[in-house]
């Protein structure tokens, strides 16, 4: 059985803030605004994970009332999302996204951000599809006062092994990515 889901995020743009997108922090004169690091691409993978098991949203998981939240890393919350929908019999098969904002071209970022996300949630970063696109100076995100990402993610049901089959599988996270002087290697463990 697969699950569809979707997400969208909105945070507010202010100077002297860091940017945070898809799990890299991004040199820029403005940043997010939100209790938590504002990353609003992962907030939106986790209300489309969350959305495709009709779990609810980042919100009700994670509310911006407790403490506990503030400032928190959002990969800490992927992660969370990722785990949940895992406990609830379902794997993550792909993720496909799209970033809204006038400012910093996102293309340089693409690949650090697929392979920090992939690393998180057990993908490959063939599995992990960001986009981005300005809005051509319209409105609150062309006059760069806010960013918004939309995500889309398909779920699949766990595959049951039972004692009668004689094979087990064993799933292999793939390594969280390590950074050289040549820059992120991407290469993740093949997932038997």
């Amino acid at each position: 059985m697969y699950r569809i889901g979707q997400g969208i995020d909105f945070h507010q743009l202010a100077e002297g803030r860091e940017l945070w997108l898809g799990g890299i922090l991004i040199p820029h004169t403005k940043g997010a605004v939100g209790h938590s690091d504002a990353d609003v691409l992962l907030h939106a993978i986790c209300d489309a994970m969350l959305g495709a098991l009709a779990l609810g949203d980042i919100g009700k998981h994670f509310p911006d009332t407790e403490n506990k939240y503030k400032g928190i890393d959002s990969k800490i919350l992927l992660k969370e999302c990722y785990e949940l929908i895992k406990r609830k019999g379902y794997q993550l098969v792909n993720i496909d996204s799209t970033l809204l904002l006038q400012a910093p071209k996102i293309k340089p970022y693409v690949e650090q951000m697929q392979v920090a996300i992939a690393a998180i949630v057990g993908l490959t970063i063939d599995d992990v599809s960001i986009k981005a696109t300005t809005t051509e100076h319209l409105s609150f995100i062309g006059r760069e006062e806010g960013v918004v990402a939309t995500a889309n993610v398909l779920l699949q049901k766990s595959v049951l092994i039972t004692e009668e089959l004689p094979i087990v599988a064993v799933a292999m996270e793939p390594a969280p990515p390590t950074v050289t002087e040549e820059g992120v290697n991407t290469t993740l463990p093949q997932q038997n």
